[in-house]
């Protein structure tokens, strides 16, 4: 039984067991892989112009953002080993243009872009730039494949063409001592940014061909924006690569990047790195096979890595930390709070314009009320000098009713020496046939009382 190479022993059988029962039935990760990879064929690498939003930028370095214009959105994901040649931090509102790969995120089953260089959109002017002359240039027949000479098998002198302050040249001795060290080297330094650079590579490639001390010439330099790089897009320095009498390797910018000079070079490497390894044939091709390997393994891990690093990012950003939601619910009940209170001010607000309005028609429709005023004012004195009259009177009547009532206040009789008795139940004691032997009474006195015991009742007759 044959099976596809994506398939375990497992799933073949399951799905050749479908096929023989009836319609055959996929599963959701099967179902998923097999879309990613019908988009992967379907679109190849291309630039999309879009407004970052939702941007994000993991621990892991990776960044994740929305690209959006005013009919559409799309997800988008710049791994770490693409971002931090980026040359830039977009930001939230930025318009860029993304070289990017159509993907589909497995486990969510969501559609995205896999962004391999982003760049701000105004260099797309540039870009334009670029292929009209790439077109003219191909008309002209300098970029055809016929016309590219074979790189020599076992090069002994190589030249190379960079600037000697350049990371790249580093590399690219580095990777020559270790590969092929009986390899003689012959810089040919030249700045390859800036203004007249490219004029100064036009005259280091003309001394390589001039001098012909070697076999084979790189023309190199580190990654960098398309800006960075455009000194490797004039037309100069495309007519000066193909009249090179030797061979001649681009190894320019990052894997991504594609210049005039990669196009008119006899083989283009996609990093100053790999254009030493290509001009450093390995010792032994068994070593060779086996790095090759090693490369597509590494390559395999870093995007499992990857993925794998997307969805570990997708479940961070999908905790919310406790002060974040806090946050956001204060923000709410912000709002909520100064709609309310707008809604509690307008009518307040729209009744008092109404009550301004009547006020002021009716200040309109007033008669002149000064002489009924002045009349109201003298009635009012008149009846103030009524009510003092009357007040005064009624003072004085009770001031003598006050009189009257202090004479025949208990208190001053009690003070005149006389006593007030009473039982023990308060009741006061008028009559001896009221007390009684071995009695006690209270004597209320003027200041304060005093309790006697009654020994014996004698009445007396007057």
């Amino acid at each position: 039984m044959d099976r596809t190479p994506d398939q375990t022993p497992a799933q073949a059988a399951s799905a050749s067991q479908s096929t023989a029962d009836g319609p055959p039935v996929l599963s959701v990760s099967a179902l998923n892989q097999a879309v990613g990879r019908l988009l992967e064929r379907s679109f190849p690498l291309t630039w999309v112009a879009g407004e970052i939003s939702n941007f994000t930028r993991a621990a892991s370095g990776h960044w994740y953002f929305t690209l959006k214009d005013d009919g559409a959105q799309v997800r988008a994901v710049m791994f770490r080993g693409r971002a931090q040649y980026a040359g830039f931090i977009p930001r939230e509102g930025d318009r860029v243009e993304v070289r990017a790969l159509v993907t589909l995120y497995t486990p969510r089953g969501d559609y995205q872009l896999n962004v391999e260089a982003i760049r701000q959109a105004g260099l797309g002017n540039l870009y334009e730039a670029f292929l009209r002359l790439k077109e003219k240039l191909g008309a002209e027949g300098l970029f055809d494949p016929a016309r590219k000479r074979p790189l020599p098998r076992f090069a002994r002198t190589i030249g190379i063409v960079t600037s000697p302050q350049a990371a790249a040249l580093r590399d690219i001795l580095t990777t020559l001592a270790r590969r092929a060290p009986h390899v003689r080297v012959i810089l040919y330094p030249t700045p390859v940014q800036g203004e007249g650079a490219a004029e100064k590579i036009v005259q280091a490639l003309q001394r390589a061909s001039a001098r012909a001390e070697c076999e084979l010439l790189l023309l190199c330099r580190g990654g960098g924006s398309i800006e960075d790089l455009w000194s490797f897009n004039h037309e100069s320095v495309a007519r000066a690569i193909v009249a090179c009498p030797m061979p001649v390797i681009a190894g320019v910018g990052h894997e991504t990047d594609f210049t005039i000079a990669d196009f008119a070079a006899d083989l283009r490497a996609p990093t100053p790195t790999a254009a030493a390894e290509m001009a450093a044939i390995a010792r032994n091709e068994w070593i060779a096979a086996l790095l090759g390997q090693a490369g597509s393994l590494t390559s395999a891990t870093q995007r499992h890595l990857g993925g794998l690093a997307q969805t570990l990012d997708w479940h961070w950003r999908r905790l919310v930390s406790p002060s974040a939601l806090i946050a956001n619910q204060r923000l709410r009940l912000d709002g909520i709070w100064r709609r309310q209170l707008h809604a509690a001010h307008l009518p307040v607000n729209q009744a008092r314009l109404v009550l301004m309005g009547l006020d002021r028609r009716l200040g309109a429709h007033l008669p002149d009320t000064g002489m009924l005023r002045s009349g109201v004012l003298e009635r009012m004195q008149r009846m103030r000098r009524q009510a003092q009259h009357g007040a005064g009177q009624r003072r004085h009547r009770l001031a003598a009713l006050a009189a009257q009532l202090e004479m025949l206040n208990p208190q001053r009789t009690l003070e005149r020496g006389y006593a007030i008795a009473t039982d023990s139940s308060g009741r006061i004691l008028r009559a001896p046939d009221q007390l009684q032997a071995r009695q006690t009474i209270r004597l209320r006195l003027a200041k304060g009382s005093a309790d006697i015991g009654i020994q014996s009742v004698q009445p007396t007759l007057d």
